[in-house]
């Protein structure tokens, strides 16, 4: 079997390849592209073919940004496309690639990568662990009402700004300033290049399907926010994702969505799990969660630079016993002053744990903890857990709205 990089040239093979792994077929481009696969970097795409030259397996990459905690911005790999013909399953093929791709990913300088997976028991294997989660929430339009307590001996702040009503296609700048405002803020977010934009690649509002866009304007009439929607049988608006500045802009739209005459019921996509917002209904039952699941997964492939990179909150230091690729490493992460020196060390370790919960505890959306709990982590000491919880933790909640 080889597996080599893919050019322009491969494009058609690559994309009827991967849609033939998955029982689908190609969908039909709109006029300048339009589809997903129209923002595929062939120079980032492998190909895996047998020995007579039949392609039998794809895999790929994106070139994105990951935000950190810290709002700080980071070259990612957005792993993507990875598909086996069901003929050559279970054959070494999806190891090999997987493997080739980390190796190449590491050789241009990369630290971090990054997929959402079809299937959670894929990814780990190769380092990979869950990093963000998301769920949906649904609230019937009758328990809408939204009740806003102040705390107490303060007034209720006015609300300001206003909320405007366009369609997908009139707003496509708004929609791309707007998120990128947002995702250089939020841990664990994924820049959308403007090719995404252009192109239509994605899913709505990325996508030009027919969408309403509630837009939110500040004050001074500046767009700081929006809700991308549609309404569908039986009567129900279903939000395909809320953008928000802060949370202020976030409860307007909501009211926005949660006020919309002639439907039964109000569906938030990929709502962040730790919302306030259904401590905002008056009807604290009202909100009902589903879906509730992984999206974006996480894979360091320099642990020291990937350490490093992050922002911190708190000052300590810890001793991480990790396999990685194959070798076996230790690292002393030390915390200073918001700043991270990561060394290779010969102490002994307070935690023992595998790059793949590595990857989950790094964007600070999973406790150290939980995986201690689970028997994922390994803790050689008393109150290393208590210690790593308070130092991994981030500045606010991550999340990833990106699909790729």
């Amino acid at each position: 079997m080889e597996i080599r990089p893919t050019t322009d040239q491969d494009l058609d093979v690559f994309v009827d390849t991967l849609h033939a792994a998955f029982g689908r077929f190609p969908e039909t481009p709109t006029e300048g592209g339009g589809v997903w696969w129209s923002a595929l970097e062939m120079d980032r795409n492998l190909l895996a073919l047998t020995a007579d030259g039949r392609p039998v397996g794809t895999a790929g990459a994106y070139s994105f940004e990951l935000t950190l905690p810290g709002e700080i911005l980071v070259p990612a790999a957005g792993v993507t496309a990875v598909g086996v013909l069901p003929s050559h399953r279970r054959q070494g093929v999806l190891s090999a690639m997987m493997r080739h791709q980390l190796t190449e990913l590491r050789a241009r300088g990369e630290f971090l990568s990054v997929l959402l997976a079809s299937e959670a028991l894929i990814y780990r294997r190769f380092g990979y662990g869950p990093a963000t989660y998301t769920q949906r929430l649904t609230v019937p339009r009758h328990q809408a009402a939204l009740a806003l307590p102040r705390a107490r001996g303060t007034a209720e702040a006015p609300e300001t700004g206003s909320v405007e009503v366009l369609r997908r296609a009139e707003c496509g700048e708004i929609l791309e300033e707007v998120y990128d405002r947002y995702r250089r803020a939020q841990p664990g977010a994924l820049s959308r290049p403007h090719r995404w934009w252009a192109l239509g690649a994605g899913q709505p509002p990325v996508a030009s399907a027919p969408r309403y866009v509630a837009v939110h304007r500040d004050a001074d009439g500046v767009p700081d926010g929006y809700a991308s929607y549609s309404i569908g049988d039986p009567s129900t608006l279903t939000v395909d994702e809320t953008i928000a500045a802060d949370d202020a802009v976030f409860t307007a739209l909501a009211r926005f969505a949660l006020g919309h005459d002639l439907v039964t019921q109000v569906v938030f996509k990929h709502f962040p799990p730790e919302h306030p917002l259904r401590w905002q209904l008056a009807d604290f039952r009202a909100g009902q969660v589903s879906h509730d699941t992984d999206w974006l997964w996480v894979r360091l492939l320099d642990i020291p630079r990937a350490l490093t990179a992050r922002g911190w909150f708190m000052d300590g230091e810890l001793v991480l016993d990790d396999p990685f690729l194959g070798e076996h490493s230790r690292y002393l992460l030390t915390v200073r002053d918001s700043k991270a020196d990561c060394v290779p060390t010969d102490r002994e370790p307070d935690l023992s744990l595998d790059v793949s919960d590595l990857g989950s505890i790094y964007l600070g959306g999973t406790a150290p903890s939980t995986l201690v709990r689970a028997g994922h982590i390994r803790a050689h000491r008393p109150g290393a857990a208590t210690l790593a919880d308070a130092l991994f933790r981030a500045d606010r909640s991550p999340h990833c709205l990106h699909w790729f």
